[in-house]
């Protein structure tokens, strides 16, 4: 099942123009988001993003055709699940230039949550890739991820879960899937949305709800070396909310201080089952 240009349909049936130019030239931008009891996780900022994106892309769309075309598909299923909402420039003619007149196609697609990948750990491993702080490929959900794809097989060809990527600096950008935080003493440092960095929408909530628990939160540039010096390390992703940072090229990381990590699992997950319906957010740390 999915939604494909305004309605519900079954995947063997869906039929795409290979002319489309987010096909041939990655045109286009996506969200992912996880749905609860049949209820999206964080809905709004995961539009204005896309919306947001989209001007910047010269793309008119419209905030009830997005919702809908992720809400739908949520209810069809009360299921955990991860919804993609993607968005093309829709088809034109041969050539870089966008054809005049738009008709943007708007799909989205669902499958199962996987719950053994929230709170979970991670080791990573540094890329040869560089954020390129220029590219609006850096600093938007677009669908040009071949960065993030090669980076990922590099990390794993290491042997490490993720990639970490860096900006031409050096600097700690982010990893293929996720933002990255660093805990030192009792507060949190992560980079700055300077270019290289993708403005997560998880990145943004744990900022937030780390300020209402008092913790202070810089936001400042890193290097690898802060983070094998940091008291924790963690990224944040939408689907997986914290992931526990144990390694860097093949160094352990410490993770002395578990308890602004345990606070903040402890507040999402109150917070999700409060917004979807009793949804419980289960991790090793709840039982002990």
């Amino acid at each position: 099942m999915l939604w494909y240009d305004g309605k519900l349909i079954e995947e063997a049936s869906a039929r795409f123009d290979l002319a489309d130019r987010g096909l041939l030239l990655g045109d286009g931008l996506f969200e992912t988001l996880p749905a609860f009891n049949g209820l999206p996780f964080l809905l709004d900022a995961h539009l204005d993003r896309m919306i947001r994106a989209a001007d910047r892309l010269g793309l008119s769309l419209e905030r009830a055709r997005l919702s809908a075309a992720i809400c739908e598909l949520a209810e069809v299923d009360p299921a955990p699940c991860v919804i993609r909402l993607t968005v093309t420039r829709g088809s034109g003619p041969r050539g870089l230039m966008p054809p005049k007149t738009l008709n943007p196609l708007v799909f989205s697609t669902r499958a199962p949550w996987n719950p053994n990948l929230v709170f979970g750990s991670m080791t990573v491993a540094t890329s040869s890739i560089r954020r390129n702080p220029t590219s609006p490929a850096s600093s938007m959900k677009t669908l040009a991820y071949l960065d993030n794809v090669m980076g990922l097989q590099e990390a794993q060809m290491k042997g490490a879960d993720d990639a970490l990527f860096l900006s031409p600096d050096g600097c700690v950008a982010c990893t293929s899937m996720a933002n990255l935080f660093i805990i030192k003493g009792n507060s949190l440092a992560t980079p700055p949305l300077s270019g290289s960095v993708l403005p997560g929408i998880m990145r943004q909530w744990m900022i937030d709800q780390a300020q209402d628990l008092g913790i202070e939160v810089s936001e400042k540039d890193l290097y690898p070396d802060d983070l094998l010096h940091a008291d924790g390390v963690f990224s944040t992703n939408s689907v997986r909310f914290l992931t526990r940072i144990s390694a860097l090229d093949g160094v352990e990381l410490s993770n002395r201080n578990d308890l602004i990590y345990k606070r903040l699992f402890e507040l999402n997950a109150a917070v999700v089952q409060v917004k979807c319906n009793g949804f419980e957010l289960v991790s090793p740390l709840m039982t002990g």
